[in-house]
């Protein structure tokens, strides 16, 4: 078995790792900014795409295809991101000859279709958020949106059918205009999927993002897991994830797990996905979508359980039968925790923050894990998302693993970018994270609250003020080596260590 790994950075190498342990030869594929990238000095093989934007590389099908042809791949992973959920490269990578690590293309199709997959849920009886029922017509008339909106009732979303990342969705409170959203969702849409479809689900205010991650192979075994918690979000976008859910008792964390097997039997679903759904305040859950692949999160999930997703998936493309025992997969193992390191800055509105790392030291020790793509030197490139690493922890319950993330955030050092770790270190020193008393709003609320005070850390007052100014002059006079550039020096906090003083 050889594998095209159709993606790039830090999920590339991690499925190549997958790939090696298993005894299966790699290949990689690079746009011309990625030719130095780590996974692909990583791979056995490699293959330019011979351009940058991702439009003309990653997701040129035609190039990976003739890519898998030229080096006898006969298997194809597209990770998560860029072609992970097009059934139509799917549908050409199986038209090629070749085994698609994930699933068929026509339930990619499916379950890619968010009224759709209501659909599906609803026949599976999995309990679905009241809403449209399907697409708004495209010759709806304003009248026409008034009236469905207040049958289903206020607040309400409207979302593209084809979306993801909270592109295409607008919140529509009671009193505001629905036929300005459902135009701009629409219009916003078309822009970002080129489909402008979209339909209205009511609003369930304060809920948790709740997932369930599951495998399903060729021999009709589905396998759940214990589930996410996704609420700590940013603009709809994940930034931290636990198992298991502070929220989730025993009893839901079963019905979970029982709802999310039912919907992949209902489809015929093989390899791995996620069900994701919200969880409201009187514990009652109601299906968002499917995930029909490997998810960014699934670190945690691994690391409570004790089992590789990726060579589960892998085996199952290669015909075996899942030989997990469904009672472990649902009975973590104490308590895991990710935090998605971006290459933004958090004191300047989150704007992304290309260009070349001069250091990147992640942190070690018992029970932590990081999943890179990048090392020193390495350019963030423009063209593509920004995520530096993943940092994952594990400890025996969720308030060890908040002090052990605490740790090793405060030992992660990256220079030449500012990133999002200093968001993170607010984040977890807030009360209500440490008490599980968060929703998917919860983090751009505090945003708001806080206004435009720094994320790093205040410089402090008095005698240790005269300190660590002499610590920040002897780091940017240090000639010995990232030390020695004053963008290392990224805070007080880094500056005291470097003196091997001590400042919270």
């Amino acid at each position: 078995m050889k594998v095209l790994i159709a993606n790039r950075g830090e999920i590339a190498v991690r499925i190549m790792r997958a790939c090696r342990e298993l005894g299966v030869a790699t290949v990689a594929v690079h746009a011309d900014c990625d030719r130095l990238a780590p996974h692909v000095r990583y791979a056995d093989e490699a293959v330019a795409l011979e351009a940058d934007e991702a439009v003309h590389s990653y997701l040129r099908i035609d190039k990976l295809i003739d890519a898998a042809r030229r080096t006898g791949a006969d298997a194809v992973h597209p990770g998560y991101g860029f072609l992970a959920e097009n059934a139509d490269f799917a549908q050409a990578a199986v038209d090629a000859g070749l085994c698609v690590v994930g699933p068929r293309p026509d339930v990619i199709r499916l379950m890619g279709g968010k009224t759709a997959a209501r659909e599906a849920a609803g026949r599976a009886g999995v309990p679905i958020v009241p809403g449209s029922g399907g697409p708004l017509p495209a010759g709806a008339t304003d009248e026409d949106l008034r009236r469905t909106g207040e049958e289903i009732g206020y607040p309400l979303f409207v979302k593209a059918v084809a979306g993801g990342g909270g592109k295409g969705m607008r919140l529509v409170r009671p009193g505001a205009d629905i036929v300005n959203a459902v135009r701009g969702a629409a219009s916003e849409a078309t822009a970002a999927f080129g489909d402008g479809a979209v339909y209205l689900e009511r609003a369930i205010e304060r809920g948790r993002h709740i997932e369930v991650q599951l495998l399903a192979d060729a021999h009709s075994t589905v396998v759940p897991f214990v589930e996410r918690e996704c609420s700590i979000q940013r603009r709809h976008q994940k930034l931290i994830e636990e198992t298991p859910s502070a929220a989730v008792d025993g009893a839901t964390r079963r019905a979970l797990a029982d709802a999310a097997a039912a919907l992949a039997r209902e489809v015929g679903y093989t390899n791995a996905g996620t069900i994701e759904f919200l969880l409201d305040g009187e514990g009652k859950f109601y299906f968002l979508e499917m995930n029909t692949r490997l998810q960014v999160e699934h670190p945690v999930t691994e690391m409570v359980t004790g089992l590789d997703l990726v060579r589960w998936q892998l085996r199952i493309a290669r015909g075996e039968r899942l030989a997990i025992d469904p009672e472990r997969a649902l009975a973590p193992r104490g308590h895991a925790m990710e935090c998605r390191v971006y290459a933004e800055d958090p004191d300047a509105g989150f704007l992304p923050s290309p260009g070349r790392l001069s250091a990147h030291r992640p942190p070690g020790g018992p029970g932590v894990r990081v999943d890179a793509g990048v090392e020193p030197g390495f350019e963030v490139p423009v063209h593509y998302d920004s995520m530096v690493s993943k940092l994952c922890v594990w400890d025996e319950d969720r308030p060890a693993a908040i002090e052990r993330m605490l740790r090793a955030l405060g030992e992660y050092e990256v220079g030449g970018v500012p990133t999002t770790v200093p968001l993170f270190r607010w984040i977890l020193r807030r009360d209500d994270f440490a008490a599980g008393r968060f929703d998917t709003t919860w983090l751009d609320r505090a945003l708001a609250e806080r206004g435009g005070a720094l994320f790093v850390d205040p410089p402090p007052d008095g005698e240790e003020t005269a300190i660590l100014a002499a610590a920040v002059h002897t780091a940017l006079r240090a000639g010995n080596g990232d030390r020695g550039r004053p963008e290392a020096v990224r805070s007080w906090r880094r500056a005291a260590r470097l003196e091997g003083l001590r400042w919270r």
